[in-house]
């Protein structure tokens, strides 16, 4: 892998070059080696065929344009499974890079588990992955791609000028290409930060993703699970076009999501729930809002005639007014009708 550098000593010996060396020269490494060539932060979790079942391990951090190995070799010369997901660092909800292999992960922290025969009961969340077919003992390779189409070296410019960005600092087109806004905002964010020139590019990273992260956690509008079961949610709001909807994050018992994050403006949100309860579906008791919502994940303009677009119609909730243009939504069991007879 490559070692650490001094973005500041980089930029100031290359002046107009567009992105970073050299990455992509350094030797492969032996074993199952993952790639990140996205501008984004991804935490991979990666499946490893034993003798009579599947051990799936979580989560290693890969930097935009960073290689690590997953998997020591000697290898076994079977399908192996990878699931990605982008740190909470960026912006616009979660990218996710997987499959239809479904497997169990602990999506709140490290995990080494033999997989179960269902996740919930022992606390788990099941995540499709993609089915990577090793045909190698000594070494494999698996590029995480966006639809840029990056190489290392640039996945590792955008990652930077996307971070920066995220961590409110202005540096230009997110594209790969590392001009003077790109170095002048390098150099704005480590005056604001006290951080010394010679300050590694991984590190800097990494100091990035923590400030995207806080200055993400203080806007937005984010969504909780208070109950004990699980929770089908989604949102509405008037936007700059009109009103729209959007949906749905799974919420698990005790868990959160943030739908919107980004500073909120307006004043008008609204929520919708469904609640799983056995085989039955409870919805919002005090909801009298109608907007449209689909089968799928789905973000939809407009709130009439939901049917003719082949939506369905259902009523939502209106919640307080942001607060410093955040809002916190929280589920509880009081707010959910009694079980009806419909099944999700």
């Amino acid at each position: 892998m490559a070692q650490a550098r001094s973005f500041l000593n980089v930029l100031a010996a290359l002046a107009a070059v567009v992105c970073f060396p050299g990455i992509a020269s350094a030797a492969p490494e032996n074993g199952w080696t993952l790639c990140n060539k996205t501008s984004y932060i991804v935490e991979a979790a990666f499946g490893v065929p034993e003798e009579k079942d599947i051990t799936v391990e979580g989560w290693l951090k890969l930097r935009p344009g960073e290689c690590k190995v997953a998997v020591n070799a000697p290898l076994e010369p079977k399908y192996h499974f990878l699931y990605a997901r982008s740190s909470q660092a960026h912006r616009g909800g979660p990218r996710e890079w997987g499959g239809r292999t479904e497997l169990c992960i602990d999506p709140t922290g490290s995990f080494t588990l033999e997989n179960p025969p269902e996740c919930a009961p022992m606390g788990l969340e099941a995540r499709g992955f993609r089915a990577v077919e090793v045909t190698s003992k000594v070494r494999w390779t698996t590029d995480l791609t966006e639809i840029e189409n990056y190489d290392l070296d640039k996945a590792r410019s955008a990652g930077l000028q996307r971070l920066l960005e995220e961590a409110g600092i202005t540096s230009g087109a997110i594209d790969g290409n590392i001009g003077h806004r790109t170095r002048v905002a390098i150099g704005e964010f480590l005056k604001q930060n006290n951080l010394p020139a010679s300050t590694s590019d991984d590190d800097l990273i990494d100091f990035l993703e923590q400030v995207a992260k806080e200055r993400g956690r203080n806007v937005g509008f984010t969504l909780c699970n208070r109950t004990k079961n699980r929770i089908w949610s989604a949102i509405a709001r008037r936007g700059a076009d009109g009103w729209e909807s959007r949906g749905w994050w799974v919420l698990e018992a005790g868990g959160c999501a943030r739908a919107i994050d980004r500073p909120l403006r307006g004043t008008e949100y609204y929520v919708y729930g469904e609640m799983e309860d056995g085989t039955k579906i409870r919805t919002l008791s005090k909801a009298s809002d109608a907007f449209c919502v689909g089968h799928a994940k789905f973000a939809i303009a407009g709130r009439d005639q939901c049917e003719a677009s082949a939506y369905r119609t259902a009523l939502f909730a209106a919640t307080p007014p942001p607060t410093e243009r955040k809002l916190v939504f929280e589920f509880f069991e009081r707010d959910f009708a009694k079980a009806g007879g419909n099944d999700r």
